[in-house]
């Protein structure tokens, strides 16, 4: 796979003949995957490569900043589940003011003349270009092949980012991981917090979530992977007796996780937060990859009166998610 930006392909490149598809791509959910196999199918019977144009940022990020709906992934994790799908080329086109006044016209030529285009396959009702003049016939007059891809259902539901969203943010996260195909993680790396958590006996690790804000919100257990070594290993190797938690893949750990903004916590710019602790464990994880995975909804976050309350209340939550860690000895989903 290669990734490639858009505003920076150099006007004489010789692009490879492409079979392309555009959009978000938001969570790279079940309606995608299936686009993706029909793009696949078509570009080895066309002999062409496969290309995928997505958004960074998302036009609605774009167009309502911090009041666009929360993302479902990342940037990374969109490259990373493109990836896995077998895309050849990853195409981020960056939406600003001039690439939302582009005609449809000129649109198209970028796609012949950039992308080397000779075929797409696009969703339902799919328009581009300024005032959204463009369409799928718009395309065919000028002398692309395209491909509408009919909507996927589950249980009789379109699957859509929307719907995905809308999973998460209410805490189902069995069905989340039925319209996504995998259960539903976040990647990050482990940044520097206030270290809070340690004055409460209760450390946390921060993962950076790389968006203006999360599709969760609440407390939750969750399995650890670090993507660049054995999470497990690691904290055994530290000279410390607490080894933590087993997670479901034998590299992992159990947490309990917390996603939100830390109402009980007075401050000046309240962020968003993605907060693992281990119980259990004493080790040094800073600036680690990892993959959060999201096993079991708990509750939604909640504003304690004081210190003493949080650390009661963070105390009575991870012995309820250790209670749930026990009682599903198997992976629940």
């Amino acid at each position: 796979m290669q990734l490639l930006r858009l505003n920076a392909l150099a006007p004489n490149l010789e692009f490879p003949q492409t079979a392309l598809t555009i959009g978000n791509f938001d969570g790279v959910h079940l309606g995608h995957q299936a686009m993706l196999s029909q793009l696949k199918d078509i570009a080895k019977q066309q002999n062409l490569k496969t290309a995928v144009m997505i958004f960074e940022p998302q036009p609605l990020e774009f167009f309502k900043s911090y009041e666009a709906p929360p993302r479902i992934s990342s940037l990374r994790e969109k490259v990373e589940y493109l990836t896995e799908l077998g895309v050849d080329y990853i195409v981020v086109a960056k939406f600003d003011n001039d690439f939302r006044n582009l005609s449809a016209d000129t649109f198209c030529d970028i796609l012949k003349y950039k992308l080397n285009t000779q075929s797409l396959v696009l969703g339902e009702d799919h328009h581009f270009g300024k005032n959204r003049q463009g369409n799928s016939e718009f395309l065919r007059q000028r002398g692309f092949h395209v491909t509408d891809i009919q909507n996927v259902e589950v249980n009789g539901e379109r699957v859509s980012s929307t719907l995905v969203r809308q999973t998460l943010q209410a805490g189902d996260l069995a069905h989340a991981a039925k319209l996504l195909g995998r259960p539903y993680s976040i990647t990050g790396r482990v940044q520097y917090g206030d270290q809070i958590g340690r004055t409460i006996n209760f450390p946390t690790i921060n993962v950076r979530l790389n968006r203006h804000k999360p599709c969760l919100h609440g407390i939750y257990g969750v399995e650890v992977i670090c993507e660049t070594e054995s999470l497990k290993a690691k904290v055994d190797q530290a000279h410390d007796s607490k080894k933590g938690i087993a997670g479901y893949d034998e590299t992992a750990l159990f947490g309990a996780g917390h996603v939100g903004t830390r109402p009980a916590i007075q401050q000046d710019h309240p962020e968003w937060r993605l907060e693992v602790h281990f119980p259990d464990v004493s080790a040094n994880l800073y600036g680690l990859l990892m993959r959060v995975t999201f096993l079991n909804y708990l509750h939604g976050e909640k504003n304690y009166p004081s210190l003493e309350a949080l650390k009661a209340g963070i105390d009575d939550d991870v012995e309820k998610l250790l209670e749930f860690r026990q009682d599903h000895p198997q992976f629940p989903f």
